[in-house]
């Protein structure tokens, strides 16, 4: 049906509207015309960009906040504390896989520990030799999808040993539980050098019972860039990606 507009009209992309009344030419059908399909398209991908936009504004913002606290493994005041993690808890509301056991293969690769909210305060950190002479250095976990591994590393140096570098790495296995969780089995644990051992050996359980992964572990947000998790501890884990399958 042919639809006669005066001049004075004003089109909208998706309906048909007219400002004022002409007394020359008369709106003789008023019916909603329906968007093309072009516009449509480029208003939904408007929408996907803007959102895209925003995560990338949260993301950015989370980094931030974890400047300087060490990804929080020797603590952080209550109100940091509180202000990142609300920060968390926004970027896992626009989490853009629903069902990440599904989708295994994005947590594939190496990933680094941003931020924890596991503590070691008080006497552990000085039983640990993590107050003066041994220092924390990163914290790496590599993913291995197609033998439902994984294999957490901690690497630390030594001030006292002509700055000895060595690594505490802990090994798992996995089954997939929901379509949020995975359950977690503790396999093995090493230490590397000996020297880094003999130093740990007395407090060895403990250190075991700070970053022994064993329980289960939900996916609460999950991208290309970077990785959130809750487990059954209450603890809550932020980590960006180093490397994809199949790159160095």
């Amino acid at each position: 049906m042919l639809i006669m507009v005066s001049p004075d009209c004003m089109v909208h992309p998706c309906s048909l509207h007219c400002s004022r009344k002409s007394s020359s030419l008369k709106l003789r059908t008023v019916r909603s015309v329906r968007c093309p399909p072009t516009v449509c398209l480029s208003e939904s991908l408007a929408r996907e960009s803007s959102v895209g936009h925003g995560i990338d504004h949260m993301k950015l913002s989370l980094r931030e906040s974890l400047q300087g606290i060490n990804r929080g493994i020797f603590g952080v005041s209550a109100a940091q504390k509180s202000a990142i993690e609300h920060q968390i808890a926004l970027l896992e509301e626009q989490n853009p896989i629903r069902k990440p056991t599904d989708h295994l293969q994005k947590v594939e690769g190496e990933w680094r520990l941003l931020y924890s909210s596991i503590s070691i305060l008080g006497m552990k950190r000085t039983k640990l030799g993590l107050r003066d002479f041994i220092t924390l250095d990163e914290f790496l976990q590599t993913i291995d999808v197609d033998k439902n591994r994984a294999s957490n590393i901690i690497k630390f140096s030594v001030s006292g040993l002509g700055m000895l570098n060595g690594a505490l790495t802990i090994e798992a296995s996995y089954v997939v539980s929901s379509e949020k969780r995975v359950d977690i089995q503790f396999e093995k644990s090493t230490i590397v050098p000996d020297q880094l051992f003999k130093l740990f050996q007395k407090n060895y359980d403990l250190l075991l019972s700070i970053f022994n992964p064993e329980g289960w572990l939900e996916i609460t947000y999950i991208d290309d860039e970077m990785r959130v998790g809750r487990d059954d501890k209450g603890n809550v884990f932020v980590l960006e990606r180093t490397s994809h399958p199949g790159t160095d």
